[in-house]
């Protein structure tokens, strides 16, 4: 089942078309990655399925049940991280998540026992201190127990890791992974490595389209064979490789790199290795970077 879907969703600020014919849906129990340049949609996107922006066109879905903006009937399924969460800075860790149960209507023993669970989720069990004292980092994982303490089935987070250090990046990611057991989550970034560590699906906005999606693999797929490379045993084979092919790039000692290579022009590098009679000690076909793919998505 698909815990949230996008069918044709358009939207407009003044002559700003933000969002253009935006479609697509992120199954339950996944980590759904949301790429995309500064302002190519992403938080507006995520804005429409809180119910806080309205479209102008098309249906927006969550766990089954249409978002109608401003009742957010469909926010009790969903748990949401900004990109700056926002506290009050004189209340302990324990405090605040108590806060936010009794608005949520939680019972005062469920609050103690969740946010007990969550604190020790994200390591913050032993932060007995006030919150204008913590970290980005920490504020971020404490903003990720908020998120979580009503028990969502989806979980929105808003560029998580744009602003912390690479330790403060992995600890986020580490967490984001780790609860896509119990619930479903969404993020937006335009950090690459962030997507390729622990997303199951992805997909590229650009100019507040969908440009391409689903997993990593089907997105490699997209350009599989993009660059062919051959280590060569004698240095002067690969000198000599790199006279006859116009565009090869030399990147070791005696490795080749050649660039755009699909299977038949593969077939053919073999050929003439063989022809020539040039020791290979190793021949293998590249898969193209993401940030190659997001790149090429990005420049239009």
């Amino acid at each position: 089942m698909d815990i949230l879907k996008f069918a044709h969703v358009t939207k407009t600020f003044g002559t700003n078309r933000v969002i253009e014919d935006l479609d697509f849906s992120v199954p339950q129990h996944s980590v759904f990655g949301f790429i995309g340049i500064n302002g190519a949609g992403k938080t507006t996107a995520m804005k429409m399925a809180l119910g806080l922006v309205k479209p102008d066109g098309g249906e927006i879905f969550v766990n089954g049940e249409r978002v109608s903006f401003g009742q957010n009937k469909t926010n009790r399924f969903i748990g949401y991280l900004p990109d700056i969460p926002e506290f009050y800075g004189f209340m302990t860790p324990m405090e605040y998540l108590g806060l936010c149960g009794e608005i949520s209507g939680m019972c005062r023993a469920d609050i103690r026992k969740r946010a007990l669970e969550l604190l020790e989720l994200v390591g913050l069990e032993h932060a007995d201190k006030r919150i204008r004292g913590f970290s980005r980092g920490m504020k971020q994982r404490l903003g990720i127990a908020q998120a979580l303490l009503g028990s969502p089935k989806l979980l929105i987070c808003d560029e998580p890791t744009s602003a912390l250090d690479p330790i403060g990046r992995k600890e986020i990611l580490d967490i984001l992974s780790s609860v896509k057991e119990r619930t479903t989550v969404i993020f937006s970034t335009h950090i690459l490595s962030d997507v390729e560590r622990i997303c199951d699906r992805i997909a590229f906005l650009h100019a507040g389209k969908i440009a391409m999606e689903g997993t990593l693999e089907e997105i490699r797929g997209f350009r599989k064979g993009d660059s062919v490379e051959v280590e060569l045993l004698r240095e002067e084979d690969a000198q000599r490789m790199l006279r006859i092919y116009s565009g090869a790039v030399r990147t070791g000692k005696s490795k080749i790199l050649l660039a755009k290579q699909n299977e038949a022009d593969m077939t053919q590098v073999m050929r003439w290795l063989a022809d020539n009679k040039l020791s290979v000690q190793r021949l293998e076909r590249l898969e193209p970077a993401l940030e190659d793919l997001f790149l090429e998505v990005a420049g239009g």
